[in-house]
């Protein structure tokens, strides 16, 4: 029962924490969420699961199933289990959870126990998403995500906090209330064909085309119109274009800390749900809409990679090109290829690991100067030289540079997206997407020029000095998790492959 223990530390963690003087809840959080870190990452040296969880014949790892309460004609249960999508992505959560409370440490000075604390209780139900197997477990662990992060961004926040949180809150509130209703249209035209809400249940049955008629509705409308709910939902979450436009207020007014969770991993709820639902429980209705969704993945990848070029605050320019990464991911899910899929799940672990590296290298920056703003600094290569090398590399693992995460990612989903038999044009659409790189190159270089090089200037009244340990370590450490899946994609990619080509058989028009 690993699962459920790393879930039940990380809630006795919190508890733990809130309970701590705020001199010592910084430190104290840090060494307990190591515990996570170190199961996390021995669950993965031990993995044994194949196939992908929601299909049959799977075998996910640490699978737990125990009855839990009963609704109407439907069994709930508490399951659990990990899968290659899922695990890679527990892994990256208990890692970027440690990273980021240490480089909280200097920019957190108030209310530290609470702000700990509620860091830790969001992990665990982040963990309890990509685990979850059971839509009502699954859900209440989505749900329960949004509190804490409206509370981390509202109280410790920038100048417009309350705004950026009361946004993040409702426009993710009301995409859950989408996607509950989508999925419950697919449960009741299931009708007695299911006795379950388990996720592979479901998902068995809807393949099997076992989906009735509603109130004299087709099944097809039916199943169509499900597949726009619950994609509504979770692209708000991703977010896509044009549900995207909480995150750079959400990215900008949250402390960095949580900039680091929010991009490196609340958003990989969405493609991850994505993956799980709409491509994988609806494999057909996605194939017979893969121009349109294409056509979203593209606008997102080139769309929020100029709107990254017209910004000044470094926070913005890294907040809109996450827009950019998620699209590329649903440019590989659609493609429904072995790269394309496998490409777009190693995507998000290495869009998780960049974004947080370049989070916290613009955090590290503003402790010392106070300021996000490209106009107000340049030369500060010659003052924090270790954060401005840093800065660049995670610049150019953005770009893809060979040898580092973001190129393999990005190379797989070239690859699977220009082989796709799917979306017709596939080669089109993947020569615009593959034009996001050169906006990419743009912005960053130019925010780089601006502010790292050249004559000193910065138009604060602070003196700079040598950044923390705490502030520096993280960053070292991230950077060597991006060379090393840049090196070594294999130690993710082998079990993601595993765990997606039954699913592009689904899209294929095959059974699993």
């Amino acid at each position: 029962m690993l699962v459920e223990l790393l879930i039940l530390f990380a809630l006795v963690a919190a508890g733990i924490v809130f309970l701590v003087p705020d001199e010592y809840a910084g430190q104290s959080a840090a060494v307990l969420s190591l515990v996570p870190v170190g199961v996390s990452l021995w669950m993965y040296s031990i993995f044994d699961g194949t196939g992908n969880a929601l299909l049959e014949g799977s075998q996910p790892a640490f699978e737990t199933i125990t009855s839990w309460v009963t609704l109407g004609p439907y069994a709930i249960s508490w399951h659990v289990g990990l899968d290659g999508v899922s695990m890679p992505l527990v892994v990256l959560t208990t890692l970027l959870t440690t990273l980021a409370i240490v480089s909280a440490w200097t920019p957190i000075d108030e209310r530290e126990s609470q702000f700990y604390g509620l860091v830790l209780f969001m992990q665990a139900a982040l963990i309890g998403v990509f685990a979850a197997l059971d839509f009502l477990l699954w859900f209440v662990f989505w749900e329960a995500v949004l509190v804490p992060m409206y509370f981390l961004i509202g109280v410790w926040g920038g100048p417009r906090r309350k705004y950026a949180a009361i946004k993040f809150f409702v426009y993710t509130n009301v995409a859950s209330l989408v996607l509950f209703v989508g999925f419950f249209t697919l449960v009741f035209g299931l009708g007695d064909s299911i006795s379950t809400l388990g996720l592979p249940a479901i998902a068995q049955a809807l393949n099997a085309g076992q989906l009735g008629s509603i109130g004299g509705v087709s099944p097809s409308t039916v199943k169509l119109a499900a597949f726009a709910a619950l994609f509504f939902g979770f692209a708000v979450k991703v977010p896509v274009v044009p549900f995207h436009t909480w995150l750079p207020d959400a990215h900008v007014e949250a402390p960095t800390p949580v900039s680091v969770l929010l991009a490196g991993v609340l958003l990989k709820m969405g493609t991850y749900a994505l993956l799980r639902f709409n491509f994988t429980m609806l494999a057909d209705v996605a194939r017979a809409n893969a121009e349109l969704i294409a056509i979203f993945a593209v606008v997102s990848v080139i769309y929020g990679a100029l709107l990254a070029l017209a910004q000044k605050d470094l926070k913005r320019i890294v907040a809109y090109s996450s827009i950019s990464s998620m699209g590329y991911v649903i440019l590989g899910l659609i493609a429904f290829t072995p790269h394309g899929v496998g490409g777009a799940t190693f995507q998000m672990v290495s869009h998780g690991l960049i974004s947080g590296l370049m989070f916290m290298a613009v955090g590290v920056m503003y402790n010392e100067t106070h300021t996000r703003m490209i106009g107000d600094m340049s030369g500060m290569a010659d003052r924090m030289p270790v954060t401005a090398g840093v800065f660049v590399a995670a610049a150019f693992g953005y770009m893809g540079l060979p040898l580092m995460s973001g190129f393999a990612a990005e190379v797989l989903v070239f690859m699977g997206a220009f082989r796709s038999t799917t979306i017709s044009a596939a080669p089109l659409f993947t020569g615009i997407a593959m034009f996001g790189i050169v906006i990419v190159a743009g912005y960053l270089l130019r925010a780089m020029q601006k502010t790292l090089f050249g004559p000193f200037r910065l138009e604060t009244d602070y003196d700079i000095g040598r950044a923390p340990f705490q502030d520096v370590a993280p960053l070292f450490v991230l950077l060597a998790l991006v060379i090393a899946l840049g090196v070594a994609p294999d130690l993710f990619y082998t079990m993601i492959q595993d765990a997606v080509f039954e699913v592009t058989a689904l899209g294929l028009g095959g059974g699993a």
